[in-house]
């Protein structure tokens, strides 16, 4: 369905954009040459009076995206975990996209709790509120259990949604090869690649059960974390389409007033966001990966409570080894050490020289670290460092990105908590920890102890396998025979032959 039949939806789109003064921003933000520019521009410009008017209050991106509805918006928010694509600017003004959309009515949400749950709406709750929030892809309601009264959360999927996003991505996709067609330049971006990444990341938020699955998994990952919360999920009341998980009460992270109001510490809760987040990527390998203030509260006892976790990050051990020596050298500014740690994991092509790289890379360090305590970004620190390593033919880390953007994410929370907490102070005592305890004499021993497991079990079996390698290694199979030049002409006639044939009696049968 990615055929011709999509332009008259991609013209639509475009005199969205051309009317809300977003196409040049996008088209900047995707680096695209003169033809494309020209092509776009051109051919949605008569059509202006087609587009959506939008909100003339907005960024220009925003504004656009908004006014075309919940595919597009969804598609801006995961732009906004790609600032290497968008740039900074564009993926900061993207992230505004949350949950601000008009919400479908309650008759249809309670349609869909009957028919996903299989009992009768007033036999499960007692009280059931209209929406507390409305995103593109679902909304929440608060309600309390029939059975105990108990607080509950229960995000509903908006109907139709599915078959709504399908068709929308197929023509993201046609856009896409469109772009990489008429704009050479813009492939370093693999256009295609990043509608496959949102179509997995939008396709694995439209199965509420995966997003369950996510929260019980954090949940049990940091039930020994002190001052965290995660909403425990009731499994009982969730299915594809409804997820319900106990009610969240606190004070949204982002209001400042309402903190102070409450008597927390908003240094303590900035440093602790920070940490937390480091630890639940170095230490677990999975992290929350939207922590902006929106998902996160603050319970009256002070612990942070984050919820949503539709999107979820995971590294494996040996990439959050290398992440950890990477920030880990450049907080103490050891370059040559992370320009090292780049060639040894295989970053930077072997090619290239290590000195000159750790060269670069003090050139952007230096003046990072010299600033005063308030302005030192790891935000900052990260554009630049993509700066660098694309010059020296680093290809994007698509394992790293979702990091690397959320890192940028919760520094933007833990600024806006203590505009002078100094970044690399709080991270040090978290990656100093665990490069301890992952490089070092106890790492090795716990690897050669994990090694020997994995032989172990495959015990056995070695002895056979060895036998194996060494009686194929000193008796090579013979070279194939080279088939001769009439043996294989003989064939194509004979092929040609039979399709003949089979030509000839289909007309007399």
């Amino acid at each position: 369905m990615r055929g011709p039949h999509n332009i008259i939806r991609l013209i639509r789109t475009g005199a969205t954009l051309e009317r809300t003064g977003a196409m040049k921003v996008v088209l900047d933000a995707f680096d695209a040459g003169p033809l494309l520019r020209i092509t776009f521009r051109t051919l949605v410009w008569p059509f202006q009076w087609l587009g959506y008017k939008g909100d003339v209050t907005m960024p220009p991106a925003v504004r656009a995206l908004t006014a075309l509805g919940p595919a597009y918006i969804k598609f801006g928010q995961v732009l906004s975990t790609r600032p290497d694509v968008v740039g900074d600017e564009l993926a900061v003004q993207l992230r505004v996209l949350q949950d601000k959309l008009p919400p479908f009515s309650m008759a249809e949400a309670k349609k869909a709790i009957q028919s996903e749950l299989g009992s009768s709406f007033d036999t499960l709750f007692a009280t059931f509120s209209e929406p507390v929030a409305a995103a593109s892809l679902a909304q929440v309601h608060k309600a309390h259990l029939a059975e105990t009264g108990e607080a509950v959360a229960v995000k509903i999927l908006r109907p139709g949604i599915e078959r709504a996003f399908r068709t929308d991505i197929d023509a993201f996709y046609f856009a896409a090869r469109a772009i990489e067609v008429l704009s050479p330049a813009s492939r370093r971006l693999r256009p295609m690649d990043v509608i496959t990444h949102f179509e997995g990341v939008v396709m694995g938020e439209l199965d509420l059960r995966l997003e369950s699955s996510a929260a019980a998994e954090f949940a049990a990952n940091t039930e020994n974390d002190a001052g965290f919360q995660v909403p425990r999920v009731r499994w009982q009341l969730s299915g594809r389409r409804v997820m319900t998980m106990d009610w969240a009460e606190g004070t949204n992270i982002g209001i400042n007033d309402a903190l102070d109001a409450a008597g927390h510490d908003r240094a303590e809760l900035a440093t602790r966001v920070l940490q937390l987040f480091l630890n639940h990527a170095l230490r677990d390998g999975y992290f929350h990966g939207d922590m902006h203030q929106g998902n996160l509260k603050v319970a009256s006892d002070g612990a942070i409570i984050a919820y949503d976790f539709g999107i979820m990050g995971r590294i494996d051990e040996y990439t959050r080894r290398v992440y950890a020596e990477i920030l880990f050298g450049f907080i103490r500014k050891d370059y040559q050490r992370v320009a090292e740690v780049h060639f040894e994991a295989g970053y930077v092509p072997a090619d290239q020289d290590v000195d000159e790289f750790a060269r670069a890379l003090r050139a952007v360090g230096e003046p990072i670290f010299g600033m005063e305590a308030s302005r030192i970004s790891m935000a900052r620190l990260l554009s630049y460092l993509f700066e660098v390593t694309e010059r020296f033919g680093m290809e994007t880390r698509t394992e790293l990105i979702l990091l690397q953007r959320t890192m940028v994410v919760v520094e933007g929370v833990a600024r806006s908590l203590d505009p002078r907490m100094n970044i690399w102070q709080v991270a040090k005592p978290v990656v100093e920890d665990y490069i301890k305890q992952s490089i070092g004499p106890k790492a090795l021993l716990r690897d050669l102890a994990t090694t020997a497991r994995i032989l172990a079990r495959f015990g056995p079996q070695l002895p056979r396998l060895a036998e194996d390698a060494l009686i194929r290694l000193n008796n090579p199979p013979p070279q194939p025979k080279p088939q001769r030049r009439i043996a294989r002409l003989s064939w194509m006639a004979l092929g040609g032959v039979l399709v003949g044939a089979g030509v000839w009696i289909s007309t007399f049968f």
